[in-house]
């Protein structure tokens, strides 16, 4: 088996898991034939599919104070770089992918977040999908975003290593050391979301 089908695999086994946990009945009843797909060859919320109410996300604090992973992906210039590449801000990491219609329906609001919180709180938006730049570049380009930018990790390893369902975001203080994870999309720009990222002036003391 090669490594790109034992990624596919393992994503279809975890992410689309958990994003489909995300989704209205309808769309789950296709989960089956959905794993045996690549994750980047599935289709966002199809148009007939009535529209999913949004689950509630889940904020998990167990790995408070734990270093990022020292994990390479791609910056907007294809050139590597980590997590810690960006220490010395906070640092808000949120994986996603073009296929997880949680995750298209949050990348908005972390857009506008990134534009409010520029200079204060770095915002990196690290794509999943296993066609790169074939698939994330149009996404990017077709929804106009102004400040978010297209970080790719083509082999989905920061999932793998944090065993992370789509989307999943990390913040993680100026320090590089992990403050909380959220599973579950998110309005980046609400009262609950302004209040966790209250918590890495809290972990900075």
């Amino acid at each position: 088996m090669s490594s790109r089908s034992l990624i596919a695999l393992i994503l279809g086994c975890a992410l689309i898991a958990g994003c489909d946990r995300h989704k209205a009945a309808p769309e789950q009843a296709n989960t089956g034939a959905a794993a045996q797909a690549m994750p980047d060859e599935m289709p966002a919320t199809p148009s007939s599919a009535p529209a999913a109410a949004p689950a509630k996300s889940v904020v998990d604090r167990s790995h408070k104070g734990e270093a990022a992973p020292a994990i390479g992906f791609a910056d907007p210039q294809d050139k590597q770089v980590t997590i810690a590449s960006f220490k010395g801000k906070p640092v808000l990491v949120n994986l996603w992918a073009t296929w997880c219609a949680p995750c298209v329906a949050e990348m908005p609001t972390l857009d506008t977040l990134a534009a409010a919180q520029a200079g204060k709180l770095v915002v990196l938006t690290v794509s999943q999908d296993l066609d790169g730049q074939a698939k994330v570049l149009p996404f990017f380009e077709q929804h106009g975003f102004k400040t978010i930018k297209p970080y790719i990790d083509a082999q989905a390893s920061l999932s793998i290593a944090y065993k992370a369902n789509l989307p999943t975001t990390i913040l993680y203080d100026a320090t590089g050391k992990e403050v909380w994870r959220v599973t579950g999309g998110m309005d980046w720009t609400g009262k609950e979301a302004a209040g966790l990222l209250g918590e890495v002036n809290q972990s900075a003391r």
